[in-house]
C-alpha cells in the first residue's frame, strides 16, 4: 500500500510542478504583452527540493519603473 501512496504523491507532485511551470510561462507572456519583464520570474527552486514538491512562484526583483508599470497595468 505504501508504494501506491508514493506513486500518488509522485503524480501529484509532477502535476503541481507542471502547473507551476505553465503558470510562470503564461504570466511571463501576459506581462510581456503589457511591456513588462520581471527578470527573475521563476519557480522558487527551494520549494522543489522537498520530497513532495509544492512549488511557489518567485516574482523576483525588478526596478522601481517596472514595479510602477506593473501597478498601473493592475489598476
Amino acid at each position: 500500500m505504501r508504494s501506491d501512496r508514493q506513486g500518488n504523491d509522485t503524480r501529484h507532485s509532477t502535476i503541481c510542478v507542471e502547473q507551476a511551470e505553465e503558470t510562470v510561462k503564461e504570466l511571463r507572456e501576459t506581462l510581456a504583452a503589457a511591456g513588462i519583464k520581471l527578470p527573475t520570474l521563476r519557480i522558487d527552486p527551494a520549494t522543489l527540493a522537498r520530497e513532495a514538491p509544492c512549488p511557489l512562484v518567485e516574482l523576483g526583483r525588478c526596478s522601481v519603473e517596472t514595479a510602477a508599470r506593473l501597478a498601473a497595468v493592475l489598476r
